[in-house]
């Protein structure tokens, strides 16, 4: 190979990189086509920055010492990749500010001096280190201190959808509070072993128990199938998470995108009889919701490009019915229209600013309609750089993340503590 064949691959090769990093700070949002793609290289690069730098480096290096840079093209793809790397760089620092922007939200909704009034032993929790390598090996997604039991059915007689995965500490623990992952995948694929494993397996290591569920998926199901059957796992971790050390009365929910969704509108909607068909009488109330990146409004009032988009999804693949022809149906199922005051947990919300697939405004909407509305806290976290599905792997912004929600958790978990010796006391 000739070194000003070289240097034309090292320019492609270059180019390449540099589309990764511009897609991270600049992701197509409206060309369908191209949107996909530009999603992909986005996330992965925003996310895996310093994964992006190595591979580049390594490249570079190996172009460099065969003479690409003997001919001008090998010495513009140089430039080209100092200039990715100069936008990679800033997308670490963003990942890095990801933690202060928790931090300050949280601070913003419980005080200065949260972090004191969670109970010791819980706040103890919070120095534990993360394993080695996590960052080097983002996919690897497991842990020797986590046992996992596996597809335990929780409808009676139920579909192969119904069923869900335990997550717990290896040692065994008894009275832990109890985190209830519900999986995104737009209601039509997905999951319970794909999302959230970073998160779970943080919260089970450090004693917790938690809850991964499958549910029935579009457009086999209509809604509120989807809601219903994560009702249903509710009602399964009420009457049997204690055999696996959970406390029942302790249930905090969260999820991603259609899992986000779902979450956030199950505890809005705790123990309405229209979402509970024959078990209307059992207590579907979570104590904390932590929705990612989640899709809130089905009426799109907020006007925009992706909320029309997701108002013809519903129409097709959800509901099955025109929003024109029974608007009251899209609004029970967005999350945004069931805000009422005494029915909201404490919410910790979570979104990116570069998300391309659902936009923040309908966070900073729903974010703001609860704090108006609910008489619990709400957290609003807004992340600088965040694409969609940014915490399904391991990197520097979903381990930041990850300690910021175990702090929320970790505030309202000692609140219910202390309510509860309060109450055993009184005569």
């Amino acid at each position: 190979m000739t070194e000003l064949t070289l240097s034309w691959a090292f320019l492609g090769v270059s180019l390449v990189g540099a589309w990764f990093t511009w897609n991270a700070w600049y992701p197509l949002r409206r060309l369908r086509v191209l949107s996909v793609p530009s999603f992909f290289a986005g996330w992965l690069t925003s996310e895996l920055a310093a994964h992006h730098i190595a591979w580049q480096a390594v490249a570079s290096i190996a172009f460099i010492a065969t003479g690409a840079l003997s001919e001008w093209p090998g010495r513009v793809g140089l430039v080209v990749t100092l200039c990715s790397w100069a936008g990679l760089l800033g997308h670490l620092e963003l990942a890095r500010r990801s933690g202060d922007v928790i931090e300050s939200a949280l601070v913003d909704t419980f005080g200065s001096g949260y972090r004191e009034r969670i109970e010791p032993e819980w706040a103890s929790q919070f120095a534990s280190p993360e394993r080695r390598g996590r960052l080097l090996l983002p996919f690897l997604l497991a842990d020797r201190e986590v046992e996992r039991v596996d597809n335990i059915p929780y409808v009676e007689g139920g579909g192969r959808r119904q069923h869900l995965d335990v997550y717990m500490p290896r040692g065994g623990v008894t009275n832990a509070p109890v985190l209830l992952q519900i999986h995104g995948g737009g209601w039509v694929i997905g999951h319970k072993r794909q999302q959230a494993l970073p998160l779970m397996l943080h919260l089970a290591r450090r004693g917790w128990v938690c809850v991964a569920a499958n549910y029935r998926l579009s457009p086999h199901a209509t809604f509120p199938d989807h809601l219903i059957d994560v009702k249903q796992a509710l009602r399964w971790v009420r009457e049997n998470i204690t055999r696996y050390g959970g406390d029942p009365a302790f249930v905090a929910i969260t999820g991603g995108s259609a899992g986000g969704h779902l979450s956030a509108l199950a505890a809005l909607t705790a123990n309405l009889p229209e979402f509970q068909p024959g078990f209307e009488e059992v207590d579907t109330s979570v104590q904390a919701a932590v929705p990612f990146y989640g899709v809130y409004d089905f009426t799109n009032s907020q006007n925009h490009a992706m909320g029309a988009g997701i108002v013809n999804f519903v129409e097709r693949m959800l509901l099955k019915k025109k929003f024109a022809d029974d608007p009251k149906a899209f609004e029970k199922a967005s999350p945004l229209h069931q805000v009422r005051p005494a029915a909201a947990p404490p919410f910790c919300v979570v979104h990116g600013t570069h998300d391309t697939l659902i936009s923040v405004a309908d966070a900073r909407a729903f974010a703001a309609r609860l704090r108006e509305t609910s008489h619990a806290p709400v957290v609003f976290v807004e992340l600088p750089g965040a694409q969609h599905a940014f915490e399904v792997f391991h990197s520097p912004r979903t381990h930041r993340v990850i300690h910021g929600v175990h702090r929320f958790l970790g505030s309202v978990y000692s609140d219910h503590l202390r309510k509860t010796r309060k109450a055993e006391v009184k005569p």
